[in-house]
Parts: structure tokens; C-alpha cells; sequence
């Protein structure tokens, strides 16, 4: 008990001592040892890591969960360790309605027919939302998470102990100046000679003793200044050190940022697929609802912007005499050339990556170039056909942009 009450009445006694160094420093009436310049840029961008990393990783949350009630709830989840329930994504909750719709309606209508189409490839869809949320939680949100919860708290923790070791060697410092000073006082004081004739030589021998005790409690200070001056630079490369790991820190999540996208891209390539299946399957079902259309229209509702999709303005283009009407199975390549384009229709398009033809009824493309292009009923939606000059040929719609 008596050793815990003096480590206790040496603890307050520190952080008293630091308390003034500090209030000292911020009123300019003590010095400051201050930090190198490189130093300071590594405690800089530690900031600014930590900052744009909390952001990031907030607005990545919010996108892969939009709704703030859930997003709650699993953080309470994880704070309790305990195993965050599966929640049903929307897509998957409409497939579902959409099911049950169809059930009640009448499964074998038309319209029962359809919505089960489409439940099948909402419900597609909202199972790749889930592994996509699933995989971009690991492989980014993690990582992240575990930077700020692991990595900066080890950094913080460390330089508020630089701060600690910074606030004793400069209140060292201000106790050996003052020492000094007290002892070169004293020191001018005994410099008169006494005169040993006296009884009592009183003056001089106190003189002399206040001298010996500054110049013991000068000794004193200048050890407490290299000790602290020890510990202080000790803990500055340690904490140096940490901040360089940054650099690090920067790598290991640009690896996850790759991977991110990585995931992302999947995930937006997997709706595409099902989307397209989806409106595969709609177009042949309404061309045998409403016999004499397709799907599309020949005129637009609205003027097609540059970045509609491919595969949207190709399923609006209005269409014209097959390739397969016009030759016999596998000599439609042999009579490309020959197959006039639609009266109307046909659109420009400019290349986006260079394309080398895999055979004679495929037409090679070059990055940036305009070409026309137009589709023909029972082709492929992912080609269309394209016109440069007296050449023509399949192209893929993908390394398209159309253009009005």
C-alpha cells in the first residue's frame, strides 16, 4: 500500500509538472523543443490518411447498405461479436413479390408468365448484390477498419507518448536554466572573503552552503536532462518509424482498392448478363403475345444520349432483312457484302478499343474511328453490323459508343 501511494504521489507529481510545461508554452513564457521538419510531414500525412480513410470507408458502407437502420444494426452486431443476421436483398424481396403475384394471378397468363420471368432474374440479381456486398466487405471494408482500429490506434497511442517525453525534457531543461542561475547568483554572493579573525563568520558560511547546494541540484538537473533527453529520443524514432509504415499502409489498400473494383466489375458485369437474358426472353414472349412487334421501337421517345448502353440503343434500332434470310446457313459470311443496310436505322458509332476480326465476317476496328452500324432482326445483341467505306462486318457492340 505504501509503494502504491508514492508511485501515485510520483504520477501527479508528473502530470503536474507537465501541465505547467504546457500552460507555459501556450502563453510564450516556456520553450519548445520542436519537432524536424521531415517529421512533421510524416505526422501530416498520418493525419490526412487516417481523415480520407474514416471518409472512405463510411461512404463505401453507405453504398453496399443505403438504408442507416441496417447499417446500425449491424455495427451493434459486430460491436456485441456476435453473428450478424442474413438479411434478404431487395432484388430477392421483389423476386419474391413478384412470385407470389404471379401464383395468385394466374401462372399460366401471360402476364403470370412474365412476372415469374421476372422474378427469376430479380431474384439472380439480388443474389449477386449479396456476394458482391459480401466480397467488397473483406476484401476493402475490412482492411480499412482494421488500419483505423489496429494500426493508427498504435500510432496515436505513441505520440501522445512523444507528447508526454516532449513536455519532460523541455521542463528539464527550464529546471536546470534555472538552476544555473540560482547558482551563479549564489555564487556571486560568497565571492567575498571572510575574515577568519571573527568569531563567526556567519555571512560566508552560509553563502558558501547555498552555493553547494544549487551546484548539487545542478548536477541533479542536468542528469534528469540527459535521461529525458534519452527517453525522448527513443521514443521519436519509435514513433518515426510507425508514421513511415504509412508508405505501407498506402500499398495494402491500394491492393484492396483493386480489388474492390475488381469485384464491382464482376458484380455489374453479372447484372448485365441477367438483364440481358431477361429482355432475350420478354422480346421472344411479347413477339408471341403481339404478333407483327419487337421489342423497340422505331421511333424513340427521346433522342439516345452517348452514354446509353450499347445494348440498349442496339435493342432499339429499328431492324431489317435477316443475314439469314438472305443467304443459306453458313454462307452468310460469304454474302455479307451484299446484305443492304435498313432504310433506316442505321446510326454512327465510335470505337473504343482496337478490335482485330476473328474471321472473314467480322470487321476489324481501330480505337476512335466512326463507323455505321445497324442491326438485323435474329443477330446476336451483343453484334451489330458495321459500314467503314466499302467494308462490312460483324461488330461487338461493347467496344462501341453509339452516337446520335
Amino acid at each position: 500500500m505504501d509503494f502504491n501511494m508514492k508511485k501515485l504521489a510520483s504520477d501527479a507529481g508528473i502530470f503536474f509538472t507537465r501541465a505547467v510545461q504546457f500552460t507555459e508554452e501556450k502563453f510564450g513564457q516556456a520553450e519548445k523543443t520542436e519537432l524536424d521538419a521531415h517529421f512533421e510531414s510524416l505526422l501530416a500525412r498520418a493525419d490526412s490518411t487516417k481523415n480520407w480513410t474514416e471518409k472512405i470507408l463510411r461512404q463505401t458502407e453507405v453504398l453496399l447498405q443505403p438504408n442507416p437502420s441496417a447499417r446500425v444494426e449491424e455495427f451493434l452486431y459486430e460491436k456485441l461479436d456476435r453473428k450478424v443476421p442474413s438479411r434478404v436483398a431487395n432484388g430477392e424481396l421483389l423476386a419474391q413479390y413478384m412470385a407470389e403475384a404471379a401464383s395468385e394471378l394466374g401462372p399460366t397468363t401471360p402476364y403470370g408468365k412474365t412476372l415469374i420471368k421476372v422474378a427469376e432474374a430479380e431474384k439472380r440479381l439480388g443474389a449477386a448484390e449479396r456476394d458482391f456486398i459480401h466480397t467488397a466487405s473483406i476484401n476493402f471494408l475490412t482492411p480499412l477498419r482494421n488500419f483505423l482500429e489496429g494500426d493508427w490506434k498504435t500510432i496515436s497511442k505513441e505520440r501522445r507518448l512523444l507528447q508526454n517525453r516532449r513536455l519532460d525534457l523541455d521542463a528539464s531543461k527550464a529546471r536546470l536554466k534555472k538552476a544555473k542561475a540560482a547558482e551563479a547568483k549564489a555564487t556571486c554572493e560568497g565571492d567575498t572573503v571572510p575574515d577568519f579573525q571573527e568569531t563567526r563568520p556567519r555571512n560566508y558560511i552560509l553563502s558558501a552552503s547555498a552555493s553547494a547546494l544549487w551546484n548539487d541540484e545542478v548536477d541533479k538537473a542536468e542528469q534528469e536532462l540527459r535521461v529525458a533527453q534519452t527517453e525522448f529520443d527513443r521514443q521519436a524514432e519509435v514513433t518515426r518509424l510507425l508514421l513511415e509504415g504509412i508508405s505501407s499502409t498506402h500499398v495494402n489498400h491500394l491492393r484492396c482498392l483493386h480489388e474492390f473494383v475488381e469485384s464491382q466489375t464482376t458484380y455489374y458485369a453479372q447484372c448485365y448478363r441477367h438483364m440481358l437474358d431477361l429482355q432475350k426472353q420478354l422480346g421472344s414472349s411479347q413477339g408471341a403475345i403481339f404478333p407483327g412487334t419487337f421489342v423497340g421501337t422505331t421511333e424513340p421517345t427521346s433522342p439516345p444520349l452517348s452514354s446509353t448502353s450499347p445494348t440498349t440503343a442496339a435493342a432499339t434500332m429499328p431492324m431489317g432483312p435477316s443475314v439469314a434470310d438472305l443467304a443459306p446457313p453458313g454462307e452468310a459470311a460469304l454474302h455479307l457484302e451484299e446484305v443492304a443496310p435498313p432504310a433506316s436505322g442505321t446510326r454512327k458509332a465510335r470505337v473504343l478499343y482496337d478490335y482485330e476480326a476473328a474471321d472473314s465476317s467480322e470487321l476489324a476496328l481501330l480505337a476512335d474511328e466512326l463507323i455505321t452500324v445497324y442491326s438485323l432482326p435474329g443477330m446476336d445483341p451483343d453484334w451489330l453490323i458495321g459500314e467503314r467505306g466499302n467494308k462490312k462486318g460483324k461488330v461487338p457492340v461493347t467496344y462501341l459508343e453509339l452516337l446520335s
